[in-house]
């Protein structure tokens, strides 16, 4: 079992955990809208005792400043600017839903600054801004906050609606604190930064190992969808996760980390 220890970046900007002893090559997580570092504690358990595992709050998150304009691609050039201050040269990335969207955004800027890549349960496109499905998906989730709930109030159901069967209870418990501590703010500001991202042309680039990870029952990435995604990527390898919903890390922490486990044996051995 290996210590996972809360820090803060010598320029205060970045709140972050990370596993100790933290031998290794780097293998930096990167959690979706409504998580935080901490949502990969069973993740920073697994690997942290063969790689220097870390979990980032992203911008607005616990401990890390806000943007003071957030898109996709100022949170990729946030991640740019985390990984040169922790020290973490051509990490391995694992990013979930918009943390996916990041790392995508972060190879298509500099397709050799990581030295592989999970995309879980994400997207490589939210579609047109002004689009009806695009409008109505935030306003599903933003609209409750209009009329007065609180994401306190609002995670309970937001965090049954995301996972699959039979969900591990304490990673639900996990999820569901998480959600209830995102900032209003920042929940309101990710959410929009979704709004036309679009990075299908770049899949055909990627030009570094990656796994496309997906759940049977998440609605939010169907496994179809992200299948197809794969079948983009040269060489990408796709592994569907059965019954599993959209918080994989957390509902189905054993089948999640397995996944990556056999995905990290494929790649070449480094020093740290």
């Amino acid at each position: 079992m290996v210590d996972i220890a809360a820090k803060t970046t010598a320029d205060g900007r970045f709140a972050y955990e990370e596993a100790a002893p933290a031998g290794g090559p780097p293998l930096v997580f990167l959690h979706g809208i409504g998580g935080a570092a901490r949502a990969f504690r069973p993740q920073l358990e697994a690997f942290g005792t063969r790689y220097r595992a870390i979990a980032w709050d992203m911008p607005g998150y616990g401990g890390s400043a806000p943007l003071m304009q957030v898109s996709i691609a100022t949170l990729a050039a946030a991640l740019r600017d985390f990984l040169k201050a922790v020290g973490a040269e051509r990490p391995i990335l694992v990013g979930h839903s918009i943390g996916g969207m990041i790392v995508q955004q972060f190879v298509a800027d500099a397709p050799q600054a990581a030295a592989a890549i999970v995309l879980a349960q994400t997207s490589p496109a939210f579609g047109k801004a002004d689009g009806d499905w695009q409008k109505a998906f935030i306003d599903a989730r933003v609209g409750p906050l209009d009329r007065g709930e609180t994401m306190a109030s609002l995670a309970p159901r937001l965090v049954a609606d995301l996972v699959g069967d039979d969900p591990d209870p304490e990673g639900l418990a996990l999820a569901r604190d998480c959600m209830a501590s995102v900032p209003e703010a920042t929940y309101r500001a990710v959410m929009h930064a979704l709004l036309g991202f679009d990075l299908r042309a770049a899949l055909g680039k990627i030009a570094v190992p990656t796994l496309v990870l997906s759940g049977s029952k998440d609605l939010n990435a169907p496994a179809p969808m992200m299948a197809k995604m794969a079948g983009f990527i040269p060489d990408a390898r796709y592994v569907e996760l059965d019954r599993v919903g959209h918080l994989a890390g957390l509902e189905r922490p054993d089948a999640f980390n397995a996944a990556l486990e056999d995905f990290l044996a494929t790649l070449p051995k480094r020093t740290p």
